[in-house]
């Protein structure tokens, strides 16, 4: 007589579940625990050691995934002929990714908590730097500005109206600054001002 052993395929709609839940319990100040985490979910205690391995690494996870979602958001921009466009459409890219998860926004900056891989976090700044590379070798920036300055100096901009907006005090009107913003910021990288702003207005309505 055989014996064969049921392998059950993890399912990514439960790791995500436990993972949105944890971000909301922190975002509301509640203590996350293993029974407090899977309350009302329909999942066992089991599942964030199945998925996991347990509450220490489920933290890790958290934070990946805030990248994770974000590298997906960033993927999904399509280069153009225009460099400067693709920029602002990133930065566009950037605030929807917050706009759409902001509990795990919140988490993905706690520098409290490990990254799983933080070279895959960072990936998500280096799309930027390319970027900026691209619009230096089209001649639309100069050449003697270093990419990965501007291109931080680009995150800077999205991430302050991200956090006033996704997780702080201003309504969603407020997101439109982020044109003048860049808009500034890109001229002053030696952008013609006409011309910039067309791309920066194209890119941002994505």
């Amino acid at each position: 007589m055989y014996c064969c052993a049921v392998v059950r395929t993890k399912d990514p709609a439960i790791r995500s579940l436990l993972i949105d839940r944890a971000a909301q319990m922190l975002a509301a100040r509640e203590p996350v625990t293993l029974r407090s985490l899977v309350a009302g979910t329909g999942v066992s205690t089991m599942a964030v050691y199945t998925y996991f391995g347990g509450m220490d690494r489920l933290w890790k996870a958290m934070r990946q995934e805030g990248f994770t979602r974000l590298a997906a958001r960033l993927d999904a921009v399509s280069p153009s002929a225009d460099p400067v466009r693709d920029l602002a459409a990133l930065g566009a890219a950037y605030l929807s990714n917050a706009l759409a998860g902001p509990d795990l926004y919140r988490v993905m900056f706690d520098a409290g908590f490990e990254l799983e891989d933080a070279a895959a976090a960072d990936e998500t700044l280096h799309c930027l730097v390319r970027a900026v590379e691209r619009a230096q070798a089209a001649g639309r920036f100069r050449d003697d500005l270093d990419p990965l300055e501007l291109a931080t100096q680009s995150w800077t901009i999205g991430h302050g109206l991200a956090s006033l907006v996704a997780t702080g005090p201003l309504p969603r009107q407020a997101l439109a600054h982020g044109v003048p913003l860049l808009t500034a910021l890109f001229t002053s990288a030696g952008d013609d001002p006409g011309q910039c702003r067309r791309s920066v207005e194209s890119g941002w309505r994505l």
